[in-house]
Protein backbone atom coordinates (compact mmCIF):
# COMPACT_ATOMS: atom_id res chain seq x y z
CA UNK A 1 0.00 0.00 0.00
CA UNK A 2 1.60 3.32 -1.00
CA UNK A 3 1.85 6.33 1.23
CA UNK A 4 2.56 9.91 0.29
CA UNK A 5 5.79 11.52 1.34
CA UNK A 6 5.93 15.08 2.57
CA UNK A 7 6.69 16.51 -0.88
CA UNK A 8 3.86 14.75 -2.75
CA UNK A 9 0.59 16.60 -3.29
CA UNK A 10 -2.57 14.94 -2.01
CA UNK A 11 -5.16 14.32 -4.70
CA UNK A 12 -8.65 15.44 -3.71
CA UNK A 13 -12.14 14.99 -5.08
CA UNK A 14 -13.79 11.90 -6.56
CA UNK A 15 -11.71 10.67 -9.53
CA UNK A 16 -12.38 6.98 -8.77
CA UNK A 17 -16.08 7.21 -7.94
CA UNK A 18 -17.29 4.75 -10.60
CA UNK A 19 -14.69 2.22 -9.48
CA UNK A 20 -15.65 2.77 -5.84
CA UNK A 21 -19.32 2.13 -6.60
CA UNK A 22 -18.54 -1.03 -8.55
CA UNK A 23 -16.44 -2.27 -5.61
CA UNK A 24 -19.38 -1.83 -3.23
CA UNK A 25 -21.61 -3.71 -5.68
CA UNK A 26 -19.04 -6.54 -5.88
CA UNK A 27 -18.87 -6.74 -2.09
CA UNK A 28 -22.63 -7.17 -1.77
CA UNK A 29 -22.63 -9.75 -4.55
CA UNK A 30 -19.86 -11.78 -2.91
CA UNK A 31 -20.99 -11.61 0.72
CA UNK A 32 -24.79 -11.19 0.22
CA UNK A 33 -26.73 -8.55 2.17
CA UNK A 34 -26.80 -10.79 5.24
CA UNK A 35 -23.05 -11.29 5.01
CA UNK A 36 -22.42 -7.56 4.85
CA UNK A 37 -24.73 -7.00 7.82
CA UNK A 38 -22.46 -9.14 9.97
CA UNK A 39 -20.14 -6.12 10.01
CA UNK A 40 -22.74 -3.80 11.52
CA UNK A 41 -20.31 -2.47 14.14
CA UNK A 42 -17.06 -0.75 13.21
CA UNK A 43 -13.89 -1.77 14.96
CA UNK A 44 -13.77 0.36 18.13
CA UNK A 45 -10.93 2.80 18.64
CA UNK A 46 -10.03 1.13 21.95
CA UNK A 47 -9.24 -2.16 20.17
CA UNK A 48 -6.84 -0.63 17.64
CA UNK A 49 -5.16 2.00 19.79
CA UNK A 50 -1.43 1.35 19.75
CA UNK A 51 -0.11 1.03 23.30
CA UNK A 52 3.61 1.88 23.37
CA UNK A 53 3.96 0.14 26.76
CA UNK A 54 3.48 -3.17 24.91
CA UNK A 55 6.61 -2.57 22.86
CA UNK A 56 6.63 -2.06 19.12
CA UNK A 57 6.20 -5.66 17.98
CA UNK A 58 3.80 -6.88 20.66
CA UNK A 59 1.73 -3.71 20.29
CA UNK A 60 1.44 -4.17 16.53
CA UNK A 61 0.52 -7.83 16.92
CA UNK A 62 -2.23 -6.96 19.42
CA UNK A 63 -3.74 -4.45 16.99
CA UNK A 64 -3.44 -6.98 14.15
CA UNK A 65 -5.28 -9.63 16.18
CA UNK A 66 -8.11 -7.18 16.83
CA UNK A 67 -8.45 -6.49 13.10
CA UNK A 68 -8.35 -10.20 12.23
CA UNK A 69 -11.22 -10.79 14.67
CA UNK A 70 -13.17 -7.81 13.36
CA UNK A 71 -12.90 -8.96 9.75
CA UNK A 72 -13.98 -12.47 10.67
CA UNK A 73 -10.76 -14.17 9.63
CA UNK A 74 -9.56 -17.34 11.38
CA UNK A 75 -7.52 -16.87 14.53
CA UNK A 76 -3.90 -17.79 13.78
CA UNK A 77 -0.33 -16.78 14.52
CA UNK A 78 0.37 -13.19 13.45
CA UNK A 79 3.87 -11.95 12.70
CA UNK A 80 4.30 -8.20 12.23
CA UNK A 81 7.74 -6.89 11.35
CA UNK A 82 9.20 -3.52 10.41
CA UNK A 83 11.72 -2.77 7.67
CA UNK A 84 12.81 -0.06 5.25
CA UNK A 85 10.48 -0.16 2.25
CA UNK A 86 9.00 2.11 -0.39
CA UNK A 87 5.36 1.50 0.51
CA UNK A 88 3.54 1.70 3.81
CA UNK A 89 3.12 -2.05 4.24
CA UNK A 90 2.89 -5.43 2.58
CA UNK A 91 1.32 -8.79 3.40
CA UNK A 92 1.99 -12.38 2.41
CA UNK A 93 -1.06 -13.80 0.64
CA UNK A 94 -0.48 -17.49 1.25
CA UNK A 95 -2.89 -20.29 2.04
CA UNK A 96 -2.48 -19.56 5.72
CA UNK A 97 -3.38 -19.94 8.41
CA UNK A 98 -0.56 -17.68 9.64
CA UNK A 99 -0.46 -13.95 8.87
CA UNK A 100 2.81 -12.27 7.91
CA UNK A 101 2.69 -8.49 7.61
CA UNK A 102 5.58 -6.09 7.06
CA UNK A 103 5.23 -2.42 7.98
CA UNK A 104 7.37 0.47 6.90
CA UNK A 105 9.94 1.14 9.62
CA UNK A 106 8.50 4.65 10.06
CA UNK A 107 5.55 3.10 11.92
CA UNK A 108 7.92 1.90 14.62
CA UNK A 109 8.73 5.49 15.51
CA UNK A 110 6.68 7.10 18.30
CA UNK A 111 5.40 9.87 16.01
CA UNK A 112 3.79 7.34 13.64
CA UNK A 113 2.74 4.51 15.94
CA UNK A 114 -0.84 5.81 16.11
CA UNK A 115 -1.19 4.86 12.41
CA UNK A 116 -0.18 1.23 12.84
CA UNK A 117 -3.85 0.26 12.90
CA UNK A 118 -4.53 2.04 9.62
CA UNK A 119 -1.68 0.28 7.81
CA UNK A 120 -2.64 -3.10 9.26
CA UNK A 121 -6.34 -2.67 8.43
CA UNK A 122 -5.58 -2.35 4.72
CA UNK A 123 -3.15 -5.28 4.65
CA UNK A 124 -5.39 -7.66 6.61
CA UNK A 125 -8.28 -6.80 4.31
CA UNK A 126 -6.01 -7.91 1.46
CA UNK A 127 -5.97 -11.32 3.17
CA UNK A 128 -9.76 -11.35 3.46
CA UNK A 129 -10.21 -10.51 -0.22
CA UNK A 130 -7.65 -13.14 -1.23
CA UNK A 131 -9.53 -15.82 0.69
CA UNK A 132 -12.86 -14.64 -0.73
CA UNK A 133 -11.45 -14.84 -4.24
CA UNK A 134 -12.17 -11.16 -4.91
CA UNK A 135 -9.65 -9.46 -7.15
CA UNK A 136 -9.32 -6.94 -9.95
CA UNK A 137 -7.14 -7.29 -13.08
CA UNK A 138 -4.84 -4.38 -12.17
CA UNK A 139 -2.79 -3.44 -9.13
CA UNK A 140 -4.58 -0.09 -8.82
CA UNK A 141 -7.97 -1.80 -9.12
CA UNK A 142 -7.07 -4.25 -6.35
CA UNK A 143 -5.85 -1.48 -4.08
CA UNK A 144 -9.02 0.57 -4.60
CA UNK A 145 -11.13 -2.53 -3.94
CA UNK A 146 -9.16 -3.12 -0.73
CA UNK A 147 -9.63 0.48 0.45
CA UNK A 148 -13.36 0.28 -0.26
CA UNK A 149 -13.88 -3.06 1.49
CA UNK A 150 -11.76 -1.99 4.46
CA UNK A 151 -13.94 1.09 4.83
CA UNK A 152 -17.31 -0.54 4.19
CA UNK A 153 -16.66 -3.38 6.62
CA UNK A 154 -15.86 -1.05 9.48
CA UNK A 155 -12.07 -0.59 9.65
CA UNK A 156 -11.48 2.10 7.04
CA UNK A 157 -12.14 5.05 9.33
CA UNK A 158 -8.58 4.37 10.49
CA UNK A 159 -7.28 4.98 6.98
CA UNK A 160 -9.09 8.30 6.64
CA UNK A 161 -8.00 9.40 10.11
CA UNK A 162 -4.39 8.76 9.09
CA UNK A 163 -4.74 11.66 6.63
CA UNK A 164 -3.03 14.67 8.20
CA UNK A 165 -1.76 17.87 6.74
CA UNK A 166 -0.20 21.01 8.14
CA UNK A 167 2.33 23.61 7.15
CA UNK A 168 5.26 21.27 7.77
CA UNK A 169 4.18 17.86 6.47
CA UNK A 170 1.40 15.74 5.04
CA UNK A 171 0.44 12.08 5.10
CA UNK A 172 -2.22 10.04 3.33
CA UNK A 173 -2.51 6.26 3.25
CA UNK A 174 -4.27 4.24 0.58
CA UNK A 175 -5.30 4.76 -3.03
CA UNK A 176 -8.62 6.54 -2.47
CA UNK A 177 -8.71 10.29 -2.04
CA UNK A 178 -9.71 11.54 1.41
CA UNK A 179 -13.12 12.51 0.04
CA UNK A 180 -13.62 9.05 -1.47
CA UNK A 181 -12.86 7.48 1.89
CA UNK A 182 -15.47 9.84 3.33
CA UNK A 183 -17.93 8.76 0.63
CA UNK A 184 -17.55 5.04 1.42
CA UNK A 185 -17.79 5.69 5.15
CA UNK A 186 -20.97 7.67 4.51
CA UNK A 187 -22.39 4.74 2.52
CA UNK A 188 -21.62 2.51 5.47
CA UNK A 189 -23.13 5.02 7.89
CA UNK A 190 -26.36 5.04 5.87
CA UNK A 191 -26.51 1.24 5.83
CA UNK A 192 -25.91 0.74 9.55
CA UNK A 193 -27.07 3.97 11.15
CA UNK A 194 -23.54 4.71 12.31
CA UNK A 195 -21.81 8.05 12.84
CA UNK A 196 -18.01 7.75 12.56
CA UNK A 197 -17.33 11.44 13.14
CA UNK A 198 -16.46 11.11 16.88
CA UNK A 199 -13.55 8.82 16.01
CA UNK A 200 -11.65 11.31 13.85
CA UNK A 201 -8.64 12.88 15.52
CA UNK A 202 -7.51 14.62 12.31
CA UNK A 203 -9.28 17.86 11.42
CA UNK A 204 -8.61 17.45 7.68
CA UNK A 205 -9.93 13.88 7.81
CA UNK A 206 -13.14 15.14 9.39
CA UNK A 207 -13.51 17.75 6.63
CA UNK A 208 -13.03 15.04 3.99
CA UNK A 209 -15.69 12.92 5.71
CA UNK A 210 -18.14 15.81 5.46
CA UNK A 211 -17.44 16.27 1.74
CA UNK A 212 -17.79 12.55 1.13
CA UNK A 213 -21.04 12.46 3.07
CA UNK A 214 -22.44 15.27 0.92
CA UNK A 215 -21.55 13.35 -2.25
CA UNK A 216 -23.18 10.20 -0.89
CA UNK A 217 -26.35 12.15 -0.09
CA UNK A 218 -26.57 13.19 -3.74
CA UNK A 219 -26.96 9.54 -4.74
CA UNK A 220 -30.42 9.61 -3.17
CA UNK A 221 -31.42 12.57 -5.32
CA UNK A 222 -30.90 10.93 -8.71
CA UNK A 223 -33.97 10.50 -10.92
CA UNK A 224 -36.23 8.55 -10.75
CA UNK A 225 -35.80 8.37 -6.96
CA UNK A 226 -38.52 10.34 -5.23
CA UNK A 227 -35.87 12.39 -3.43
CA UNK A 228 -34.65 13.78 -6.74
CA UNK A 229 -37.40 16.36 -6.88
CA UNK A 230 -40.05 16.87 -9.53
CA UNK A 231 -38.03 19.10 -11.86
CA UNK A 232 -35.03 16.75 -11.99
CA UNK A 233 -37.27 13.73 -12.64
CA UNK A 234 -39.06 15.58 -15.43
CA UNK A 235 -35.76 16.47 -17.15
CA UNK A 236 -34.58 12.87 -16.90
CA UNK A 237 -37.84 11.53 -18.29
CA UNK A 238 -37.67 13.95 -21.22
CA UNK A 239 -34.13 12.82 -22.01
CA UNK A 240 -34.62 9.09 -21.59
CA UNK A 241 -38.24 8.31 -22.37
CA UNK A 242 -40.46 6.32 -20.03
CA UNK A 243 -37.71 4.00 -18.81
CA UNK A 244 -35.05 5.11 -16.36
CA UNK A 245 -31.73 3.44 -15.52
CA UNK A 246 -30.03 4.53 -12.31
CA UNK A 247 -27.58 3.19 -9.70
CA UNK A 248 -28.92 1.85 -6.42
CA UNK A 249 -27.96 4.50 -3.84
CA UNK A 250 -26.94 1.78 -1.38
CA UNK A 251 -24.84 -0.69 -3.39
CA UNK A 252 -24.44 0.95 -6.81
CA UNK A 253 -26.15 -1.84 -8.81
CA UNK A 254 -27.71 -0.53 -12.01
CA UNK A 255 -31.50 -0.63 -11.81
CA UNK A 256 -34.22 0.05 -14.36
CA UNK A 257 -37.80 1.14 -13.86
CA UNK A 258 -40.43 1.82 -16.50
CA UNK A 259 -43.83 3.47 -16.57
CA UNK A 260 -45.30 6.75 -15.53
CA UNK A 261 -46.65 5.79 -12.09
CA UNK A 262 -45.02 5.90 -8.67
CA UNK A 263 -43.42 2.50 -7.96
CA UNK A 264 -41.34 0.69 -5.37
CA UNK A 265 -38.17 -0.72 -6.89
CA UNK A 266 -36.29 -3.49 -5.07
CA UNK A 267 -32.56 -3.87 -5.67
CA UNK A 268 -31.74 -7.48 -6.46
CA UNK A 269 -28.21 -7.19 -5.03
CA UNK A 270 -28.59 -5.47 -1.64
CA UNK A 271 -32.35 -5.87 -1.20
CA UNK A 272 -33.04 -2.16 -0.64
CA UNK A 273 -36.58 -1.05 -1.53
CA UNK A 274 -36.53 2.33 -3.24
CA UNK A 275 -39.32 4.83 -3.74
CA UNK A 276 -39.38 5.93 -7.39
CA UNK A 277 -41.65 8.59 -8.82
CA UNK A 278 -42.50 9.57 -12.42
Amino acid sequence: MPHRDESSPVVHGFPHLDTVRSAITALYRRLSPDGVRRYDLSVPASDVLFDPTDGVHLGAQRVARALVRHLGLPEARIVVSFRAMEHAASVELGAGPEYFVELNERFARPAHQRDVGAALAHEITHVLLHRLGMERPTVAGNEILTDVVTSYLGAGWLLLDAFRQDGMSRQKLGYLTPEEFGYVLAKRAEAFGEDPSPWFTSAVAYEAWLRGRAEAARDWRRPPLAGAGWAARRRARAAGGEGAVFPCPVCGQRLRVTGTRRVKARCGVCGTVLDCAP
